[in-house]
């Protein structure tokens, strides 16, 4: 992105278009039926994965795009847009390709990344706990040696698409950690592992991709299951926070920009009094500050995804954690108020809202909480003493 003219490159406006179009294909009436009926969309993901768009970010020696997170989050963007978010984008291509980018062996990212780029495999990422929640320092899974090799024993709480992945992305620390402070280590856990069970969190979400549950009962890893430097995990776990708040930033802007479009369209075409509702300040005026602060939301996860595509970890940071915050907020604000000018249709299946408003409430929680970016913001943005 320029950031004289704040206009994105052409060939990011092409992708926007071409997926766009792709996601027109399937629409949020594909996806409503598919999560009801408990199926999954593995037609628009194999298809993203067959035109480019899900390894756009990755190198393009292992079958990506060779582009960066910014184009990745356009992707998801708008397919979220066309009411068809994909919520494995986030974990998939974004933190698991982006880590085994950066650190994984020449071994790894080919067993891995090729399969990332075209959607023909899956791997999921396990950080929360059931007793660490926002704490990462409190993680209590962890990994010990064992000659050359890994046992690995704990629990991990609300993970994504673990019935649709090929392998999750595990974050333990070392058993010899004794100051209290995160050492972690990543670890690749194939799903067929023995001592892996993993068990369905029933959730009042209406999506495609469930939550669950981890159990790791002493899994047996070989030695080359370890992504990147024992001692260096840290740095290398924040390279995929990041882009995971600034895909979760893209997914809220998405469904944002469906909710204001399918409002805008009732507004023009319903009629009360004699007159379209939209032309009754009521509605106007709401609908014009939902497109304001969502072109602000936008611009804020712009400049996150250009400074971690230049290198910039840390400013990279403080954008990312902002996009997230203020696309989750203006997520909420537009399907509440795309829902208040139906009226009654608002929460009618037929117009595609009324699932949204637990959907999109979720962007307040995950993937990393309101009040911890607040804090964030407070201490590391204004200089405040720490909060926590």
């Amino acid at each position: 992105m320029n950031a004289m003219n704040f206009t994105e490159p052409e060939e990011r406006v092409a992708l926007r278009a071409a997926v766009a179009e792709l996601g027109k294909k399937y629409g949020h009436e594909y996806y409503g039926k598919q999560a009801r009926a408990g199926l999954k969309t593995d037609e628009l993901w194999f298809e993203a994965g067959r035109l480019g768009y899900l390894g756009v970010n990755l190198p393009e020696e292992y079958g990506g795009g060779g582009a960066g997170i910014a184009d990745l989050a356009a992707v998801l963007e708008e397919l979220a847009a066309a009411g068809c978010p994909l919520l494995l984008m986030v974990v998939s291509p974004a933190i698991c390709g982006t880590v085994i980018s950066r650190f994984g062996t020449d071994e790894q990212k080919k067993r891995w990344l090729p399969g990332i780029a075209d959607g023909s495999r899956r791997m999921v990422f396990a950080i929360t706990e059931p007793d660490a929640g926002s704490n990462s320092h409190k993680i209590t899974t962890t990994a010990r040696r064992d000659g050359g090799d890994w046992v690995l024993s704990g629990r991990k709480v609300y993970i994504s698409g673990v019935d649709e992945a090929d392998a999750v992305l595990v974050v333990g620390r070392t058993e010899d950690s004794k100051t209290g402070k995160l050492k972690p280590v990543l670890l690749i856990v194939p799903t067929d592992a023995p001592g892996f069970e993993y068990k369905q969190i029933e959730m009042d979400l209406l999506s495609p991709e469930k939550q669950f549950g981890l159990f790791l009962d002493d899994v047996h890893l070989p030695s080359d299951a370890l992504v990147g430097e024992e001692d260096a995990a840290i740095a290398q776990l924040f390279a995929g926070l990041n882009p995971e708040r600034i895909m979760g930033a893209s997914f809220s802007l998405g469904i944002a920009r469906y909710a204001l479009t399918k409002a805008v369209a009732y507004a023009n075409e319903r009629k009360v009094w004699g007159a379209p509702i939209g032309t009754h300040q009521g509605l106007a005026h709401p609908l014009s500050e939902i497109k304001i602060e969502l072109e602000l939301a936008k611009l804020m996860t712009q400049k996150a995804a250009s400074l971690y595509d230049s290198g910039d970890d840390f400013g990279a940071g403080e954008s990312a954690n902002m996009a997230k915050y203020a696309a989750a907020e203006v997520a909420i604000r537009a399907v509440d108020q795309a829902v208040q000018t139906h009226g009654g249709n608002g929460l009618a299946s037929e117009y595609g809202l009324g699932a949204l408003v637990t959907a999109v409430r979720l962007g307040r929680i995950a993937p990393v909480s309101r009040e911890m970016v607040l804090n964030f913001v407070g201490q590391h943005s204004l200089g405040l003493p720490r909060s926590y």
